[in-house]
């Protein structure tokens, strides 16, 4: 469906074009470039909300700044589709997210104005602080550099440290930081709270107004204007704040808060805060969803809603398929909240995730064992240590890829003390239209080198409960449980739970010839596989690992004694996966056998939705089969020609 751009946002391709108009008609792209994000994601999908949020600051940075020469950092990424919409890729926005299509995030390779690849949060400081010593380096003491970051990123240790740093250097470094009070839900945390205040002070927002209109007449203050402003500012922020300002404290100019969503202001405001050098913050208050009344209302909901109604605003539901049980997400909520009334040491930690991974179904029913702990995937594996130290077991639920930032924690904090932190790793696998960010491609290999680590994943939602169901059950270490984004197979999966032998795996079918292993979601591809090829003539055994740490050496004695063609499959990274554990057996125990690894090859894998990146990858049923089929051919031939 082709959607149209209105008058003026049509006559812009580049933000040179955008220049070309008057002060006066930016309030009018500004509610044009609104309704066009609106129309291309309610028929394509997407995040939504928080890229309305920053309409007005998105046409006036590229309205004041020189960009591409000028640096512009998107935090997460979420906010920059207008972004993306007005540096040259308005005409194929509509391919945003979609396989072979632009990314749903900033990305260096896709356009020279999206300076810096983003995904996960609380990067963007650290970035533009990077990019601006080098222009300082380079004696380019022209360029800007503007780090966007939404309050939820602040909470990150990442961006502390990047504030901390960069009030130490002169370089000519602006963060704007966009407070709307949600990531992708509430924010939770004392900065929330002092940033909440500082915005609903009728005090300090009246010394805010004047502080603006003095800046709009900073050059006729003289040679002297940046100090004398300096000085007052410092004064008077202090007295009326009535303790330090935080990121005053951290030799940062604060400006604000000011309205986020008045575009002309902002023009005002950023043509003066070039002026002035040094590392200084922009405080701007916007409404997440704002402009779309639904999303207004409930942020977290549309956040990425799907497709969607626009003037109904009833988000549309996907085509049921024929068996398909419930989300492993909801398969976790529920289960931890029918675990923790039988235990009463479970809890629940996640990094600013509750919806997403569902822990938000435990925060509701026992809102004192579950806990939000902000974007700080670092201190929820600490804080997880800490309460494991104590006799508690906590279950702390992390994406895959967002557990990469927390890798040092896990070994230094939790496996090297074998405390029993049970990691749920959602996201697990290809991740789908959220792209290579996202992707939780290499947790069985980063989890599986780690000593005292057990590594499991579940091939449906009954495994998952029984998984949790063990891993509770055990004190002797990290237990970590990974499944993927989406739906798992069983429609009945509610059943009593069995314990499961950590590191024991199953056999699924028997078989001649060849044996295929898998490990997680993926192995129900391999049942489809199996099924086919029954019906042409191959009977390939069918083995479900479970485990890739412990491995279940009992089981691979047996397939290594049987088959001479052997298939892993896996969706991670066939570099060090599961596979690589076979081969490793294979040549610990001399073995000799044809060993063919199925997985994500060696490079990065763009987005799309799932079965297309497994059939692009080489592990969906169809390449299995073909797999089989190609080992069966050769050993037929072999034989023949013996």
């Amino acid at each position: 469906m082709e959607v149209k751009a209105g008058k003026l946002l049509s006559q812009i391709n580049i933000p040179s074009d955008l220049k070309k108009f008057k002060e006066e008609d930016l309030v009018e792209i500004c509610k044009e470039l609104r309704q066009y994000i609106i129309d291309v994601v309610s028929v394509n999908g997407g995040h939504f909300a928080s890229s309305l949020g920053v309409v007005e600051l998105t046409v006036a940075l590229h309205y004041v700044m020189n960009t591409p020469y000028d640096r512009l950092v998107w935090d997460v990424g979420h906010q920059a589709y207008g972004h993306k919409i007005l540096t040259d890729r308005r005409n194929v926005f509509h391919t945003n997210r979609i396989y072979g299509g632009i990314s749903g995030f900033p990305k260096r390779s896709e356009s020279e104005y999206d300076t810096f690849g983003v995904g996960h949060s609380s990067t963007s400081i650290s970035a533009a602080l990077g990019m601006a010593v080098a222009s300082q380096l380079k004696g380019e003491t022209d360029r800007q550099h503007v780090a966007i970051i939404g309050d939820g990123s602040m909470t990150a240790g990442m961006a502390f440290e990047a504030l901390n740093h960069g009030g130490t250097e002169k370089s000519n470094l602006l963060v704007i930081l966009n407070d709307n009070c949600m990531s992708i839900d509430p924010n939770v945390g004392a900065l929330k709270d002092y940033l909440t205040n500082i915005a609903i002070s009728k005090t300090y927002n009246k010394f805010r107004d004047d502080v603006s209109a003095v800046l709009t007449k900073i050059s006729e203050l003289g040679p002297n204007a940046h100090q004398i402003v300096k000085t007052i500012e410092k004064t008077i922020k202090g007295s009326l704040l009535h303790k330090s300002n935080f990121f005053e404290a951290l030799n940062f100019r604060y400006f604000g808060p000011i309205d986020g969503h008045d575009v002309n202001n902002l023009v005002k405001v950023l043509n003066d805060l070039k002026d002035i050098p040094g590392p200084k913050l922009l405080h701007c208050v916007t409404v997440k969803g704002k402009g779309y009344a639904l999303a207004e209302k409930d942020q977290t909901k549309w956040h990425s809603p799907g497709l969607f109604n626009k003037i109904t605003g009833e988000i549309k539901k996907s085509t049921p398929k024929a068996i398909q049980g419930p989300k492993y997400q909801d398969v976790f909520g529920n289960t931890i909240v029918e675990l923790a009334e039988k235990n009463e040491k479970i809890l629940g930690v996640t990094p600013a995730m509750p919806s997403g991974c569902s822990l938000n179904i435990m925060m509701k029913a026992m809102p004192n064992r579950a806990f939000d702990v902000g974007i700080a995937e670092q201190h929820a594996v600490t804080f997880s240590a800490g309460l494991a130290a104590e006799g508690f077991i906590p279950f702390c639920n992390i994406y895959s890829s967002f557990m990469q930032r927390a890798y040092d924690q896990v070994i230094h904090d939790v496996a090297l003390q074998k405390l029993p932190v049970v990691f749920c790793l959602d996201r697990a696998g290809i991740a789908g239209s959220d792209g290579p960010t996202h992707h939780g491609a290499y947790d069985l290999a980063y989890f599986r080198c780690i000593p005292n680590m057990v590594v499991s994943a579940p091939m449906n939602e009954e495994e998952l409960r029984n998984l949790m169901y063990t891993a509770q059950l055990q004190n002797q270490g990290p237990f970590s449980i990974r499944y993927p984004r989406g739906n798992g197979v069983m429609p009945d999966w509610e059943r009593p739970f069995q314990e499961i032998i950590i590191g024991k795996g199953r056999k699924i079918c028997d078989g001649e010839d060849i044996a295929i292993l898998s490990i997680g979601h993926i192995g129900n591809e391999a049942v489809k596989a199996c099924l086919e090829l029954n019906q042409e003539g191959y009977f390939p055994a069918h083995y479900d690992m479970r485990f890739a740490k412990p491995i279940d050496e009992q089981l691979l004695h047996e397939v290594f004694k049987k088959y001479k063609h052997i298939i892993t499959v896996e969706d991670g990274c066939i570099i060090g996966g599961m596979g690589s554990a076979v081969l490793e057996f294979m040549a610990d125990h001399n073995y000799t056998a044809n060993v063919k690894r199925l997985g994500i090859p060696d490079r990065i894998i763009e987005h799309g939705e799932q079965p297309e990146l497994w059939a692009e990858c080489g592990y969906d049923a169809i390449a299995i089969i073909e797999t089989v089929k190609s080992l069966g051919e050769a050993k037929i031939t072999k034989e023949l020609a013996g």
